[in-house]
C-alpha cells in the first residue's frame, strides 16, 4: 500500500484541471500545497472538491485510506460515506429530533455515520403492517445532534432499494424505540454516479 502523501497525489490526478470547492480553491492550488508538504491541509481541499464536484468511488476511496494512515478518523469516516454515495445515491433530509419530555433521546449523538436508526420511510409487508428500514446517519455541518434540535442530515440505507421512492417533500420517521425519535423531511434525492 502506498503512503498517504502517494496517495493523496494520486487523488489530485484524478480529478479535471478546472475542478474548484465552493470556496474557490483550485486543482492547481492543492498541487502548490502538495510542493509545500501541506498534507491535512491537501486532504481537507481534496474533500471539499469531491462534495463540489463529481468524482469517482476511487477518488474517495484514496482519501479514506490516506486519512486512515493520518489517524484523521472524522475525514476517514466522510471519504468513505461519500464513496459509499457515490455507488448508492444521495438521501439528505432535514431532521427534527424529538426532545426527551416528547419520548426521544436525552443525549446527544455524534453524527458521523455510526448511529443506524430505524426509519418509517412509508413501506408496508405484505400483510400492510408498517415497515422499519434502517439508514446510517450523518449530521452535516456538526459533529452531533442533541434532543430538540435540527440539522440536515444524510442517509445511508443498508438496502437502497427500498428508498427509491422517496422525493423532496416527502416526511419520514427515525425511530430508536417505540414513539417516534425525530421527523425528516427530504431535501435531496440522488442517483448513484457509477
Amino acid at each position: 500500500m502506498d503512503d498517504a502523501f502517494t496517495l493523496l497525489r494520486q487523488a489530485v490526478d484524478l480529478l479535471p484541471e478546472d475542478a474548484v470547492a465552493e470556496n474557490g480553491q483550485t486543482v492547481g492550488d492543492v498541487r502548490e500545497d502538495v510542493r509545500r508538504q501541506e498534507w491535512e491541509m491537501v486532504l481537507g481541499v481534496l474533500e471539499e472538491i469531491g462534495d463540489a464536484h463529481p468524482v469517482s468511488a476511487d477518488f474517495w476511496e484514496l482519501l479514506a485510506e490516506a486519512a486512515r494512515q493520518m489517524m484523521l478518523d472524522r475525514s476517514r469516516r466522510w471519504c468513505e460515506w461519500r464513496g459509499w454515495e457515490v455507488q448508492h445515491g444521495t438521501i439528505r433530509a432535514t431532521l427534527s429530533l424529538m426532545d426527551g419530555e416528547e419520548g426521544g433521546r436525552r443525549t446527544a449523538f455524534s453524527g458521523d455515520g455510526r448511529l443506524r436508526p430505524m426509519w418509517d420511510i412509508g413501506n408496508r409487508t405484505a400483510g400492510g403492517e408498517r415497515e422499519l428500514s434502517i439508514a446510517r446517519l450523518w449530521v452535516e455541518f456538526g459533529p452531533q445532534l442533541g434532543p430538540g434540535e435540527t440539522a440536515d442530515v444524510r442517509l445511508a440505507p443498508l438496502q437502497p432499494g427500498q428508498w427509491q421512492h422517496l422525493k423532496p417533500g416527502d416526511v419520514i420517521f427515525m425511530h430508536e424505540a417505540q414513539p417516534v425519535a425525530g421527523i425528516a423531511e427530504i431535501i435531496e434525492v440522488l442517483p448513484p454516479r457509477v
